[in-house]
């Protein structure tokens, strides 16, 4: 739900009701991950999607009908082999969608109304939602922020409340999406509760350092892939706005000085496009130090080499060098700038979700690779 929220709290402020279809756990090659929501208005506005186009039209019906009875449902969706017309997915996977309501007279509105606002604002935000259990705590939600404080809860259950924003908390800090699985009165006994939570986090950054026609390129494609992008170059008649007018942020520093003084974390990625050892060595020999999902470097195998050695000699170590993408990007044959943008851009995903850089055609590796460990950007913006 929360992958469409800056439309959904455009809903809430003009008094929309609408019914909200959200992806809560898939199996197999399902298309969209849990998380993905498509929601409909009392108008039969739609948006959003929950599996890239196979089971749309049933989903849409099952959110119109959830605006007329106000009863949240779980659905499945699978391949069915008995019934070619019957609705279901065409890759084989399985999904399961939970469709709730959200009207005026929902006591869940103002809880998922604050969620929403806060995931359009690009604030790191959580919303948990009993997905299997008894009847009365289905629709229910919990807002979870990240110093810990929560509104809304599960109906009078205090201690179930406390153990789900624990629980979603420690998801949230880590930008991932999940399901729990928790006793019905918060313990780790009883009968079962299946909780989905939604996290929202800030956009994850790509630093692009070296304002070259190649970094133009790359930026436009971070912007694409749900980065927020800053061009740092020491030179300010290269790093105009006029030169990158998709960036977010343009820079003049030498990139070194900027590095140590700007925030980073798990899920920032670093392409270091100067090629000249005055930048690339200070520069390096940081950021390979740093807790960074990704650092990549252009050149060519000879630069690779040089640079090597000049890192080495500045005391960066093996297993620091090791981290190092260089020469940057996949093997794609690219010459031009938005050719190699694209071959960059394909090894972050590949390191992001676990890839192996290789074709599809002939190959027996999974076409999703499982990125429960891995940090996450918002949901939906990076895939």
């Amino acid at each position: 739900m929360l992958d469409i929220a800056e439309e959904l709290n455009r809903w809430v402020e003009q008094g929309r009701d609408f019914a909200v279809a959200t992806v809560v756990a898939v199996g197999g090659s399902a298309p969209r991950q849990p998380g993905a929501a498509l929601a409909v208005d009392t108008g039969g506005t739609a948006v959003g999607s929950v599996s890239g186009g196979c089971v749309e039209g049933a989903v849409y019906e099952l959110c119109r009908q959830a605006l007329e009875d106000g009863e949240t449902v779980l659905e499945r969706f699978g391949y069915s082999d008995e019934d070619a017309f019957a609705v279901g997915l065409t890759c084989g996977g399985v999904i399961d969608i939970l469709v709730t309501p959200v009207r005026a007279d929902d006591p869940a509105r103002p809880v998922l109304a604050a969620a929403l606002a806060a995931a359009a604002r690009g604030e790191a935000a959580a919303v948990a939602r009993i997905t299997e259990g008894p009847a009365g705590l289905l629709g229910r939600a919990l807002l979870v922020r990240p110093d810990g404080s929560h509104d809304g809860g599960f109906g009078g259950h205090p201690e179930l409340d406390r153990t789900v924003a624990a629980e979603a908390g420690a998801l949230l800090d880590a930008g991932r999406t999940g399901t729990l699985e928790i006793g019905a009165r918060g313990s780790r006994c009883g009968a079962p509760l299946t909780v989905l939570v939604e996290s929202s986090v800030p956009a994850p950054r790509m630093i692009v350092f070296g304002a070259i026609d190649f970094a133009s390129a790359l930026v436009r494609v971070g912007k694409f892939l749900g980065y927020r992008v800053t061009v740092c170059d020491a030179r300010p008649v290269f790093a105009t706005a006029a030169r990158f007018p998709d960036a977010d942020e343009i820079v003049v520093e030498w990139p070194h000085e900027y590095l140590e003084r700007t925030d980073v974390d798990g899920r920032t990625v670093l392409c270091v496009l100067t090629h000249d050892a005055k930048f690339d060595v200070p520069l390096l020999r940081l950021a390979l130090r740093l807790p960074v999902a990704y650092v990549g470097a252009m050149g060519s195998r000879r630069t690779h080499l040089d640079r090597d050695e000049r890192l080495r000699a500045v005391g960066v170590s093996e297993l620091e060098l090791a981290r190092l993408r260089s020469p940057i990007g996949l093997d794609l044959g690219a010459r031009t700038p938005e050719e190699t943008a694209l071959s960059i851009a394909a090894e972050i995903v590949a390191c992001r979700r676990g890839g192996s850089g290789v074709p599809l055609t002939g190959a027996h590796t999974p076409i999703h690779h499982d990125t429960a460990a891995a940090p996450a950007g918002r949901i939906g913006s990076v895939a």
